[in-house]
């Protein structure tokens, strides 16, 4: 067994663009200490995903530039990789990315999201290019939010690159009348869960969702391994790291190598 520890942070959305730094950097700390070889944050953790109801500043590329700095820093004392959903400014336009860095702090590079839900079209601007990331002998991609759920070549397309695990940053929180449920990919549920499954079958690696802890949320954090099955997963509106080893040799990517249109 190839064994890889990974974190997740299921954390409550910040209370502020500050807050979600000390947050983060107090989940670097808490991901060390579990042993964990990387920790993942849900879609714009820093400073808080732009939904409706969520009154944030206007974007700060100063404050972002700290913010990668103050987690960079974490990072490197934790010797943890890091995936930190966050913002980006880029010629003016705000785009929502995941910041990878590595254990020793430096910086990998981004994934921006380049497949917008409708409702992001206001807010946020489409990327433009898809990458793979390696930390030691671990391969891995990242789908962030509505591109993972809805666009199966998103995920695909890392793991016909060799990655082993698609990590999928993601905001949800619940509406009034919602169904609320209490376990992974419930059939009265809607289909995203089912979608988490189906992105790690279909494509022969491991699939890492995660969310911000919400009560009542339709979906939480979870790692699905790739022949579909259910790894582990968070208990919903729970605050916490979900920690989760996975074996890569198990993650070959032979579906995904056979697919003859991703």
């Amino acid at each position: 067994m190839s064994a890889y520890r990974i974190a997740l942070a299921n954390l409550r959305f910040p209370t502020t663009p500050e807050d979600s730094i000390e947050a983060a950097r107090r989940a670097v700390a808490q991901a060390s200490l579990a042993g964990a070889d990387l920790l993942c944050f849900p879609e714009c953790f820093v400073p808080g995903y732009r939904a409706l109801g969520k009154p944030l500043p206007p974007p700060d590329a100063a404050f972002l530039d700290s913010a990668w700095s103050a987690v960079a820093n974490a990072a490197a004392n934790a010797n943890v990789t890091v995936i930190l959903g966050m913002e980006r400014i880029v010629e003016g336009s705000l785009l929502a990315s995941a910041l990878v860095i590595q254990r020793d702090g430096t910086v990998a590079g981004f994934q921006d999201k380049v497949q917008l839900d409708p409702s992001e079209d206001g807010t946020y601007s489409p990327g433009s290019e898809r990458h793979v990331f390696q930390d030691g002998a671990v391969k891995f991609g990242i789908a962030i939010c509505h591109e993972g759920w809805r666009y199966p070549e998103t995920v695909r397309w890392a793991a016909t690159r060799d990655a082993h695990i698609v990590f999928h940053p993601h905001f949800d929180e619940p509406e009034p009348g919602d169904y609320a449920p209490s376990t992974f990919a419930d059939p009265a549920n809607t289909f995203h869960e089912k979608a988490a499954l189906c992105r790690a079958a279909e494509n022969t690696c491991y699939f890492a969702t995660v969310n911000f802890a919400s009560e009542g949320s339709a979906t939480t954090s979870a790692v699905v391994r790739p022949d579909g099955t259910l790894l582990a997963y968070q208990p919903y509106g729970v605050d916490g790291l979900l920690i989760a080893d996975i074996d890569i040799s198990t993650a070959t990517g032979l579906l995904a190598s056979r697919c003859k249109y991703g």
